[in-house]
């Protein structure tokens, strides 16, 4: 029977969500609905829906949104190209692309006006991938596994850099940076990690609390990265771990033996999911639910210049 309920921190909303989202609903403030966003503003459904509610209408390119229309791009970045077409259509276009996303967008163009052949590791149709990818085009390469380290083949005296998707595992991708190393001396790194201080420090959480429980909850999409990473990590230190949209998808199975569980929520969630799931467990006699620790993130962005005033 669970007795106890620890809750990570930090968790959910991370500064480029926070901004992500503000970005939206002072833009349809401002312009008034609709307002077109493409691709999901953040990857959960929740924060989707309730943005569709308020006037928003998602798309997944720029060509089906009218011309002479309010468009919103997603945290997760664009490619050089959605830009152009954006602005052949006489788009208003607000960028809500992530602060840190855009600095690894600009590390990869600055590689490339370098003479650098310019290595991405992350996961094949990310929407920060595709966006990345985009940048340097016929100039970089992605890399997921070890094994597509190892499949590499370059031309003597090719000048080697990489870059990493924000929203990956800490510890895989040291892992793929080391044997990038291994096969390239020579390559050149970024001056700091890629990988952003929200999806580290959920991480850590997670790593922190897996010796004190029998269970971990991760609230978070499906398509979401760094909730997904969560889970990983939990099951790859032994606890059973399961990614849920809501307090919907629990399954009391899971509970059998469980004593102590822990709740953690991805980068693009509502603390409100939270508190749902805290609540159910609450309706079942649960009435320990306590943090773990308290840590306190203080990063924040401004909204995009055309929103200021």
């Amino acid at each position: 029977m669970v007795r106890k309920v620890l809750l990570a921190s930090p968790r959910g909303y991370c500064a480029g969500v926070e901004r992500a989202i503000d970005t939206v609903e002072r833009a349809l403030e401002l312009y008034g609905a609709p307002v077109y966003v493409r691709k999901q503003i953040v990857h959960n459904i929740h924060v989707v829906r309730d943005l569709r509610e308020r006037g928003a209408i998602f798309v997944d390119d720029e060509s089906e949104v009218p011309k002479g229309a309010t468009m919103v791009l997603s945290a997760h970045g664009v490619a050089p190209s959605v830009h152009h077409n954006a602005a052949a259509r006489g788009l208003r276009t607000i960028d809500g692309t992530c602060p840190l996303v855009t600095k690894v967008h600009v590390q990869a163009r600055r590689y490339a006006s370098e003479g650098y052949f310019v290595i991405l590791i992350g996961h094949a149709d990310h929407d920060e991938v595709v966006g990345t990818m985009g940048e340097v085009p016929g100039s970089i390469a992605l890399v997921e596994t070890s094994q597509d380290v190892d499949a590499l083949s370059f031309q003597e005296g090719t000048k080697l850099a990489y870059v990493t998707q924000t929203t990956l595992s800490v510890d895989e991708t040291a892992d793929l940076i080391a044997a990038l190393r291994r096969r390239f001396p020579e390559i050149r790194a970024p001056q700091r990690e890629d990988i952003c201080y929200a999806t580290s420090n959920r991480q850590w959480a997670v790593k922190e609390m897996v010796g004190e429980v029998d269970l971990m909850l991760v609230i978070g999409s499906k398509n979401s990265s760094n909730s997904n990473r969560l889970v990983e990590i939990a099951k790859a230190s032994g606890v059973a771990s399961y990614l849920i949209d809501d307090e919907s998808e629990i399954d009391e199975a899971w509970l059998d033996g469980v004593s102590v569980v822990g709740i953690t929520s991805g980068a693009s969630v509502p603390e409100r999911l939270v508190r749902s799931v805290c609540d159910w467990f609450r309706a079942r006699g649960v009435t320990d639910a306590v943090a773990h620790r308290f840590v306190e993130e203080d990063v924040e962005f401004r909204l995009p210049f055309e929103l200021r005033s």
